[in-house]
């Protein structure tokens, strides 16, 4: 099962993407994870990739198309691939057509997890972690059981996102829009298309999803 996981920042890919894993066996395959991977590890592809960042310049289709590549190539076969971040044009998904089918597989579904923008606003802006373990809170949806004071390691220190503001969500969700609108066209066509209320609870989101997969 090869699958397109799309979302707006805040909307739960990567909690959802770590569930399929889990449940499933499938591998993320999350462009800019695979970038720093390959960057560290010094591959051919991560190190052409080094020289166009080192440049401050955008890596290109065709880094990002071999990226995907080495992958696939890695992958065993009875292992399915969630993409993250991938395709973003309708150029992109054509080489990913090309590359699943290369590698003898192809894509079974589009998976959009659509989110109410105000109501993600509160989801983000409230988010903060501890400063000592790295425990994940919320104001409102998750506070610490005593106010202040973290539940898993006792620290009193806390601290948030930068990022995680208003104007930044809301900017977020615009790219999002423009990036996405693009290449759902072309899916939609096919027939691969599911929208899942990605405002549902953790597992509600996650069992919207298996649902999707067991066709």
């Amino acid at each position: 099962m090869n699958i397109i996981l799309l979302g707006p920042p805040g909307a739960g890919k990567g909690t959802q993407s770590a569930g399929l894993v889990e449940r499933h066996g499938m591998k993320q395959l999350s462009t800019g994870d695979m970038l720093r991977a390959a960057v560290k590890e010094q591959t051919p592809v991560g190190l052409a990739a080094k020289a166009v960042m080192d440049r401050g310049e955008l890596v290109s289709d065709e880094i990002v198309s071999s990226l995907i590549d080495e992958n696939l190539a890695a992958l065993d076969t009875g292992t399915g691939a969630i993409f993250d971040g991938y395709p973003r044009t309708a150029a992109q998904g054509e080489q990913l057509d090309e590359l699943l089918a290369k590698h003898g597989r192809t894509l079974d579904h589009v998976i959009e997890l659509e989110v109410n923008v105000d109501a993600l606003v509160e989801r983000i802006t409230g988010r903060f972690s501890c400063g000592n373990c790295g425990a994940l809170y919320h104001d409102t949806a998750n506070p610490p059981a005593k106010d202040g004071v973290c539940d898993v390691c006792g620290s009193t220190e806390f601290k948030r996102r930068p990022d995680d503001n208003e104007e930044t969500v809301r900017t977020r969700m615009d790219e999002y829009r423009a990036k996405t609108a693009p290449i759902l066209p072309a899916y939609e066509a096919r027939g691969l298309v599911a929208r899942i209320d990605g405002m549902a609870g953790i597992d509600e989101v996650a069992g919207a999803i298996d649902a999707v997969l067991a066709g």
